[in-house]
Parts: C-alpha cells; sequence; structure tokens
C-alpha cells in the first residue's frame, strides 16, 4: 500500500525559546497537565520506552508513567521481563511521549535505577488487588498460555482471599534520570519546532534548537 500521499498540515501551535523556562522538567509539567486536560488525549502518561536488548536489537514498548519529579521518571515493570534484563545490562534508554491530537512529542534520553523498595512497595499495594495478583501471576515475557495463566490466577485468588499480597521480588519501579529532553511541536511546511535541553556535566541544562 502506498501511503505516499498520507498528509497533515501542523498549525496549532509554536515553541519559542523565549517562552520556555529554564529546567525541562518545568516544561514537561506544563506539555503532560495541557495534554491530561485535552479530551482528545486518552491517556496522557502513555509513553514509549526504548531499550537495547540483549539480542543486540532495540525494542520499543509503551508503558504508563506513574510519578515524575524534579529527579526523573518512574515506571513499574517485572525485573525479569526482556525490558527489566535489557535495563539491568544497558541503562540508558529512550522515552518519548506523543500526542498527536496537540502535534507534539517529547523524547527523553535517560540512565535508569532501580528505585527504593519501600517506593515500590507503596506503589504495589496501591493497586487493585487484580493487578496486584496478575503482577505475581506473570512471568513477563516468558512463552506461557492462557490457560497457565487463568488457573494461576485463580489458585492465587484463594491463598490471598482476606490476605495482603506481598510484592514479588521480581516486580518494581525504576527511576529514569534525563540527560537530554527534547520538545517537539509541529509547525507549517515541516519546519517543526525542535528544542532540545542537554544536561552537562555540572549538572546545568543547555537549551538548543535543532534544525527539523
Amino acid at each position: 500500500m502506498d501511503l505516499s500521499n498520507y498528509r497533515k498540515t501542523y498549525e496549532k501551535r509554536e515553541l519559542l525559546e523565549s517562552d520556555v523556562p529554564e529546567n525541562p522538567m518545568q516544561l514537561f509539567q506544563t506539555w503532560f497537565y495541557e495534554a491530561d486536560e485535552a479530551d482528545s488525549v486518552e491517556e496522557a502518561n502513555a509513553m514509549s520506552v526504548a531499550t537495547i536488548g540483549l539480542d543486540g536489537f532495540p525494542k520499543t514498548r509503551v508503558v504508563l508513567l506513574k510519578e515524575y519529579t524534579y529527579e526523573g521518571f518512574i515506571f513499574y515493570t517485572n525485573y525479569e521481563s526482556e525490558k527489566g534484563r535489557a535495563i539491568a545490562a544497558n541503562p540508558h534508554l529512550c522515552l518519548s511521549f506523543f500526542w498527536p491530537s496537540l502535534e507534539r512529542q517529547i523524547i527523553i534520553k535517560g540512565i535508569a535505577e532501580r528505585v527504593e523498595a519501600l517506593t515500590s512497595d507503596n506503589y504495589f499495594h496501591s493497586r487493585p488487588v487484580g493487578s496486584q495478583l496478575g503482577a505475581v501471576v506473570s512471568r513477563q515475557s516468558e512463552v506461557v498460555t492462557r490457560a497457565h495463566l487463568e488457573e494461576e490466577l485463580k489458585r492465587l485468588e484463594g491463598l490471598y482471599e482476606g490476605k495482603e499480597i506481598p510484592r514479588p521480588d521480581y516486580w518494581g519501579g525504576f527511576l529514569v534520570r534525563p540527560v537530554s529532553m527534547e520538545f517537539w511541536q509541529g509547525r507549517p511546511n515541516r519546519l517543526h519546532d525542535r528544542l532540545r535541553y542537554r544536561l552537562t556535566d555540572e549538572y546545568d541544562w543547555i537549551l538548543e534548537r535543532m534544525s527539523p
């Protein structure tokens, strides 16, 4: 199928150096708030996480951002999954947010580290019981049958009925500390605005405009 005639004109907003703060996390907060408030965006916290796998291939998957602070971005996963093992071997990764109805995307390069166990515990126990049990059942990325998953879930429902479900050691959070944050705003004639914040060795942010 020839897709060469698929075209869209971007003309909703602009992104100028004079309008952005010195710290990229402040701009992220503004953009995230606007995406979260937009009726056209279903899951503002959905982001792509790209890693370099143990097989040498890059891989991208969509996960949900669960917290962001001035330190960085936190998401949760199975540490023994393909994603978790890739991060353990190479913690350099990329996060990407794309909000097409706002004609915006954010590309974040960062270094991941495990969050404190207490942080993972607190988030795990804030989840619905079904989600907690799902995390226990799933040996993420392993080959499995649907029947096995259903049977194991039923067994654990009986085992933990009326009891607190312990967080598995193999499940928890990653904090991604950004070293580069690029904000992309669609503009007419493909002359898009691309402003990149780059962290220096002195932990200052340098703002640069990149050619579209």
